[in-house]
């Protein structure tokens, strides 16, 4: 237990018009009753204790809970509040939601690893991470009203009840608002250290599972919502960088003089692989980039190109030894030399872009004497909440304060911290100026973190059943293990299973997109799936019943799935249907209808459907917009997204010859079932993405007989499947 200091004694209750803000610890840590009239005092207090402040209440019944995770689309500023407020019995109408601060320590979240406590927006563990966090800060805040109205009343805490944001005494027909309990809140001597079972029965719940608007919409419809992109300081300065088109190269600046005496140019920066330029308006920044005359170094990049590189790829495949081994299960040698057949397919993935609909920026105000900073930004946080900016500053983390924003997209690239390490070199430079820095749309394609481009050898024994008996899969790529992500078939019976990675570095610069190795991994197991019921004549519904009989929560999915999308009953000439099953914390099975232009080689999708088993589920329509954002979000990628390198460069600079999909190749329905399920909830945002590519590539082997195993599934890939 953490002592208190004099000035906030646990039995002072403290008043004040403004409110108190209840400051509930995540681990045991006792709460604090801080006057919100006195800012000093809570800066004070915040600076001495370790303590977590989730919530604060006001006389007027105001509800002020604190949302730790980025917002950037998926619904985090509301199914985390919503939780918290689940427990505590707020009156939803009365919440107000804002970002906490980047305060690792307070607000990380200890559901990612043991030990670790971590304010990470990635990989849709957000909510997952946090549900039983908010649930026992929201069941504790609770507690205090309770024993604070308790005391109030001189009555026991055990004969009072809580609804709506009201205390009640059912024996004498009392009840006091949350509000009307500010002046009388006491600090109790422990707090309840709550397990789930003395949490509230899912039956019970009255905000979690109902269809609650989010509460940043309206703000985002109006144009009120703030971004990082919208700030604006009092004397700021605009920063703009040229990092050339070959990753890893070094530049020499040749006119120097010339930029300088620019109209609004103040400072030119020279960084190892960029030349940044500082100016008064963003217009003269980018008008002195334009007249940059740089020479350009080699660098291990330059010769690399991304179409030819699946050559050497299907070599270091073939090599004999092992690369990095993630997965090995019985014997996938010996299955493989008893086993009546097998089957072995290369599928292939080039380079995507991220394609953030906001344009990298972020702003940065270094203090006079260079010992503090003020930033702004939105970033999908990470493993370092100040984002490298007290190394940058050679500075104490505490005398960095983030000010995080809606993201206007992030899919993964806002979770490096380069953009924001960049604006504070140049800060620095200018200080106590502050400086914004944006990255125009050809700086961020062409010098972008791509999704790796990477192969998948997939090898697969049968017996003479035709029963799997034993799956390999080989990873070559760029990127880290995690382009490895989901190569374990789980949720398969599959006795004998190896899974490997195997490096391949071209200088490239990479980073996960979207549902990280699954786009990929999956489009290879899931196609490779059925390719072999294609050949044993054997209805590929059929053959994933039979692997997850050993899986009820996946078969259920799958199941469902079939019947909604009505699989056993035959497509319009013409069409076909494809399925898919993902795993990506939630279980999903996806289901699409395809037609194929053979004149023009131009797939259309034209219905798909979802079964989904998320576990408990917060917020349902919005789970429903994230498949429907996830599915349109795969499409693009799988039938029009590509990057291509040549001699190192990247040949796209826009979206003028960076495709993406159009309103009008959308499907005409996506229809999502979720599943009930009383389960811890699992991620949402990246189940449907990757399910998208096996189940086209299979709705297309369906209807022609021809497989697709590279993507995208371009035009001309296309014909050439139907022509091979």
């Amino acid at each position: 237990m953490i002592p208190t200091k004099t000035d906030f004694s646990r039995r002072k209750f403290l008043k004040s018009s403004s409110g108190v803000a209840l400051f509930i610890g995540v681990a045991g840590i006792l709460p604090q009753l801080i006057s919100c009239k006195d800012p000093n005092k809570i800066k004070k207090q915040l600076a001495q204790q370790p303590i977590t402040a989730w919530v604060k209440l006001s006389e007027d019944g105001l509800i002020t809970i604190y949302n730790p995770a980025a917002e950037m689309g998926q619904g985090s500023m509301t199914s985390l509040p919503l939780i918290f407020a689940e427990e505590m019995d707020a009156d939803w109408s009365m919440v107000k939601v804002e970002f906490s601060p980047q305060e690792s320590e307070t607000y990380g979240s200890p559901g990612w690893a043991p030990g670790s406590k971590l304010m990470f927006t990635v990989g849709s563990r957000t909510t997952n991470s946090y549900y039983n966090v908010m649930r026992k800060a929201g069941a504790q805040a609770r507690y205090v009203l309770m024993n604070s109205a308790a005391k109030h009343w001189e009555v026991p805490i055990s004969e009072l009840t809580t609804s709506n944001s009201y205390v009640h005494h059912g024996k004498t027909n009392q009840k006091i608002s949350y509000g009307d309990l500010v002046p009388f809140l006491e600090m109790p001597e422990t707090l309840p250290d709550y397990s789930e079972a003395q949490l509230k029965n899912p039956k019970e719940f009255q905000l979690i599972g109902k269809d609650i608007p989010r509460t940043e919409i309206p703000a985002k419809v109006d144009g009120s919502a703030i971004f990082a992109i919208d700030i604006r300081l009092p004397e700021m300065i605009y920063g703009v960088l040229e990092r050339g088109k070959l990753h890893g190269s070094k530049p020499s600046l040749t006119n120097e003089a010339e930029i300088l005496a620019m109209e609004g140019v103040l400072k030119i920066i020279r960084l190892d692989y960029a030349i940044g330029i500082l100016a008064k308006t963003l217009e003269q920044a980018l008008n002195a980039k334009q007249s940059l005359k740089i020479d350009w170094s080699e660098s291990k990049a330059s010769r690399h190109n991304s179409q030819e590189v699946y050559a050497t790829y299907e070599k270091i495949a073939s090599q004999n030894e092992k690369g990095k081994v993630i997965i090995e299960i019985g014997d996938v040698a010996k299955a493989r030399r008893t086993a009546a057949k097998t089957y072995e397919v290369d599928y292939k993935n080039d380079y995507v872009y991220h394609a953030q609909m906001e344009p990298l920026n972020a702003v940065v105000q270094v203090a006079e004497d260079g010992g503090s900073a003020e930033v702004w930004v939105g970033s999908q946080q990470g493993t370092d909440t100040k984002l490298g900016v007290p190394k940058i500053l050679g500075i104490a983390p505490e005398k960095v304060n983030v000010h995080l924003q809606y993201l206007g997209g992030g899919f993964g690239r806002r979770s490096m911290n380069d953009f924001v390490e960049e604006c504070a070199i140049l800060a620095k430079e200018m200080a106590p100026l502050p400086v914004k820095l944006i990255w125009t749309r050809e700086d961020d394609v062409t010098y972008g973190a791509f999704r790796p481009l990477s192969l998948q050898r997939l090898t697969a024994s049968t017996d003479a059943e035709g029963n799997i008996t034993a799956f390999s899969h080989s990873v070559v790529g760029d990127g880290g293990n995690l382009v490895a992500s989901a190569v374990a078939n789980d949720h398969y019976d599959i006795p004998n299973q190896f899974a490997e990675w195997r490096e391949a570095s071209n200088g490239i610069r990479l980073k996960h997109w979207r549902a990280v190795g699954h786009g990929p991994n999956k489009f290879a197991i899931e196609s490779m799936l059925d390719e072999i019921a294609w050949k044993q004549g054997t209805d590929p519904l059929e053959l994933r019943r039979k692997l997850m009989a050993k899986a009820p929560r996946a078969l259920a999915t799958l199941e469902k799935a079939a019947e909604i999308s009505h699989w056993s009953k035959p497509s319009v000439e013409g069409r076909a249907k494809g399925m898919a099953f993902v795993e990506h914390g939630s279980l999903g099975t996806g289901v699409c209808e395809i037609s194929v232009d053979r004149s023009t080689g131009i797939i259309k999708v034209h219905q798909f459907w979802i079964a989904l088993d998320a576990g408990v589920v917060v917020q349902p329509d919005n789970v429903k917009a994230q498949m429907e954002g996830g599915i349109i979000m795969g499409m693009s990628s799988v039938l029009k997204e590509q990057i291509t390198i040549v001699d190192g460069q990247v040949q796209q600079s826009n979206y003028h010859d960076y495709q993406l999909l159009r309103m009008q190749d959308i499907p005409d329905s996506i229809e999502t079932v979720i599943l009930e399920s009383s389960e811890i909830p699992e991620g949402v945002g990246e189940t449907a993405t990757p399910m998208v590519a096996c189940a086209i590539a299979n709705a297309f082997l369906k209807l022609t007989g021809k497989p697709l195993r590279h993507l995208p599934f371009s035009p001309e890939r296309v014909l050439q499947a139907l022509n091979s």
